[in-house]
């Protein structure tokens, strides 16, 4: 008997359209482009031979097939996940966790030593992404989001997302002279707002543009080289201006309204990421106090 199954990641992508109403949100769900989306759907009517979806000018509805399909398929894939999750992972390899770069090197790292003394023999793979996590496709059993609402059903909230400035101490000292004014300010461009938010806060006027850089991470380090001065959430170069790198340059930090937030996968999780959960509470709660 010859394979009938249609590609994979057509059945997926149709399923997420059917889910979302949206090639656009299906895209983001994927990971991918819009017209990837409408491809692989087109090559999945092909496949069957029959119109799954009806396009319009500014719309896109399922057909009666397609709604019959999309509510099997949308079957068929929960049982798959509930399948994996029902799998005995206690074996499954290192516990993986994805984050965004500035966090993983400047906060979750630093601190990996003690959560290995607490779970000797179980390894972490830290991966770092700004992208969406999609549990479904990605190899990740915990992912750090930066976000204002929570990024996902069951997200936990870690820590604030405040900013405030900072720079080298020769730079900082120069600072109480003539201020930010012929300062070069640095940022990123994953964060491009932040400079913008401190300013309204505390009714500075920015003189500059600030120069963006692809992570905050490079920035801290331009910062810390002399290069200018960088807007950064204070825990995250708490080290930094302990051993005296960095110098603040204002008092006090700005909410920017977004936090870090813990995602975990849906349904049945693995109990090392659920130990994961229960040390970063209390290294926050440490933190904190």
């Amino acid at each position: 008997m010859l394979e009938t199954l249609p590609p994979l990641s057509s059945l997926h992508a149709f399923v997420l359209v059917a889910e979302t109403g949206s090639l656009a949100a299906a895209a983001e769900r994927l990971n991918v482009t819009q017209p990837a989306v409408s491809k692989r759907i087109r090559v999945l009517e092909a496949h069957l031979g029959v119109a799954l979806v009806r396009r319009g000018a500014n719309a896109l509805c399922l057909t009666e097939q397609g709604k019959g399909y999309a509510a099997a398929l949308a079957s068929a894939f929960a049982g798959i996940r509930d399948a994996t999750a029902a799998l005995d992972v206690r074996g499954a390899g290192p516990l993986r966790v994805r984050a965004y770069t500035t966090w993983a090197l400047r906060w979750l790292i630093p601190r990996l030593s003690r959560f290995r003394e607490r779970h000797p023999g179980l390894e972490v793979e830290v991966t770092t992404s700004i992208a969406p996590v999609d549990f479904a496709r990605d190899p990740v059993d915990a992912a750090i989001r930066n976000s204002g609402p929570p990024p996902a059903p069951g997200a936990e909230r870690l820590h604030a997302m405040s900013v405030a400035p900072f720079a080298a101490p020769a730079l900082a000292r120069g600072m109480k002279l003539q201020g930010l004014k012929g300062m070069t300010l640095l940022g990123s461009l994953v964060r491009p707002q932040d400079w913008g938010i401190w300013a309204a806060a505390t009714g500075t006027t920015l003189a500059s543009t600030p120069l963006l850089f692809e992570s905050t991470s490079l920035a801290i380090e331009a910062a810390i080289g002399g290069l200018g001065a960088v807007i950064v959430p204070p825990l995250l170069v708490a080290e930094d201006t302990r051993r005296r790198r960095l110098a603040p340059l204002a008092r006090g930090e700005v909410a920017t309204g977004d936090h870090y937030w813990l995602v975990l996968p849906p349904g049945p999780v693995r109990p090392e990421a659920l130990a994961f959960r229960a040390w970063l509470r209390e290294e926050i709660a440490a933190e904190g106090a």
